[in-house]
């Protein structure tokens, strides 16, 4: 369905005809990446495309070409794939292989050169609904007005593109060069790849396609000669695959594993709820590099902040500032992997970046913060709530009523399980979860409960 609201938000002025950042031409081979743009234009394109881009530029590639053969999409992920080919500094090429239909003609368009295979097909670019159902006319002719400009800008050394994309958007447009009507009104047009290259104008100069070849390597050979060029390696990895649906849940991955890793740092020891909290972290940090959003920076900040926390809670509990800084290292390195950064400083800072990844960020907190609460206001008393708390009678099994436990505070009792600071202590032969107020106190030592938690005794040391 397509996202009408998003495509008349302002985007960055794109698609000048940019120079060759490849000085090495005469001398040197040409670097190029072939990238696929295949099937429907929605997300798992934009994210292929966007890491091709990005290792493009870091590793200083020359051409990037593009390997298409879609029906079309997502128009809002296409206006983004148009964007960011506009960061690429060196040559973009598409080659219709064979279809670039709808989205897809305008993605091609986006490119410096468009080259046909033998049954390449380009064009039936009218804007519809994802249901295929037409676009209100309003927002219709706001989208294919802001489509139009977007071209013209990007099309500006090409004189036939524009008006050519236009006649495949727009039925009633008359494409007419000369004398010569190419496709009357009530029609939209789609090229063929012999109609593409034809010759028009004086000087003659071609209506679309710059050329006609089996194959991208056929193409390149043309262009820089047969051993003029050397295509990198860039493969389409399964994981790529998965990203669509991983998208999906990243937000509530990551909201999990924030309350798994709560309930852990509020039981005694380490177990199955920190493992299972550091699993779906871990995957949604998965998501976003298979989206081409964080580098592995993230993952280290985000362990850095849990080392932080750990600190606080085994080491210095009461300190706060370990602890504090811990989680703002935690939650930034979350923020920070859901924001696009591009190689080379090419990188804005601007609210609009931050808007999608903070609205992510609020969804996984609210999701592990409603789960704490729900935890603690609907399983004190239940079975896997004392699995949590630990307050059973040693040898019974027999879960204390909260009004005894209520009783116990100023109850002297002996460590059984070293408070670091969490673990267990023996009030009167029953064991209890127990945290120390400050420290660390060591089996055997006596304690005096000084508050009930929800979770535990809090004591501290007994002194005499």
């Amino acid at each position: 369905m397509l996202l009408i609201l998003s495509l008349l938000l302002p985007i960055s002025a794109i698609g000048e005809k940019r120079e060759h950042s490849g000085s090495s031409l005469e001398t040197d081979l040409v670097s190029v990446y072939v990238i696929p743009v295949t099937e429907a234009i929605d997300a798992p394109n934009l994210f292929i495309l966007r890491r091709g881009l990005k290792e493009a530029i870091a590793h200083e590639v020359d051409v990037v070409v593009l390997d298409m053969d879609t029906p079309g999409g997502r128009v809002d992920i296409c206006l983004e794939m148009m964007e960011i080919l506009d960061r690429f500094e060196g040559e973009t090429i598409t080659y219709v292989n064979e279809d670039a239909i709808s989205a897809g003609s305008f993605i091609a368009a986006a490119t410096e050169a468009i080259y046909f295979s033998p049954r390449g097909k380009m064009g039936a670019s009218a804007v519809i609904q994802g249901t295929g159902e037409d676009v209100p006319e309003t927002a219709r002719q706001k989208i294919e007005s802001y489509l139009r400009a977007n071209i013209r800008v990007m099309s500006a050394a090409y004189p036939y593109r524009a008006e050519v994309i236009r006649a495949m958007m727009d039925a009633d447009y008359e494409l007419k060069i000369g004398d010569e009507v190419i496709k009357p009104a009530g029609e939209l047009l789609t090229l063929t790849a012999e109609e593409a290259v034809k010759m028009y104008g004086d000087p003659p100069m071609p209506l679309l396609g710059a050329g006609i070849y089996d194959s991208t390597e056929a193409l390149l050979a043309s262009r820089y000669g047969e051993d003029g060029y050397t295509i990198e390696a860039f493969e389409v990895t399964y994981s790529e695959s998965w990203a669509k649906w991983m998208q999906a849940f990243a937000p509530a991955l990551m909201g999990l594993g924030l309350l798994l890793l709560f309930i852990e740092f509020k039981t005694p020891g380490w177990g199955i709820f920190g493992i299972g909290g550091i699993i779906a972290i871990a995957v949604f940090f998965i998501s976003q590099h298979i989206a081409g959003l964080a580098g592995n920076e993230v993952i280290f900040v985000f362990l850095l902040g849990v080392l932080l926390v750990l600190v606080e809670l085994l080491l210095m509990p009461g300190v706060i500032i370990a602890g504090l800084a811990g989680i703002v290292l935690m939650l930034g390195s979350l923020l920070w992997a859901m924001v696009d950064y591009w190689p080379g400083g090419q990188m804005d800072f601007t609210l609009e970046m931050f808007e999608k990844p903070v609205q992510q960020l609020m969804y996984g907190l609210t999701i592990a913060i409603v789960g704490a609460f729900l935890m603690v206001r609907f399983l004190k008393g239940s079975w896997l709530g004392r699995q949590l708390v630990l307050q059973e009678v040693v040898g019974s099994g027999t879960p204390l009523e909260a009004e005894t436990i209520s009783k116990m505070v100023g109850v002297v009792g002996v460590v059984c399980k070293p408070l670091h600071p969490v673990g267990e202590i023996e009030i009167a032969g029953e064991r209890h979860a127990a945290r120390c107020e400050v420290g660390t106190l060591e089996a055997g030592a006596q304690v005096r409960v000084l508050r009930v938690s929800d979770f535990n005794l809090i004591v501290e040391a007994e002194e005499g």
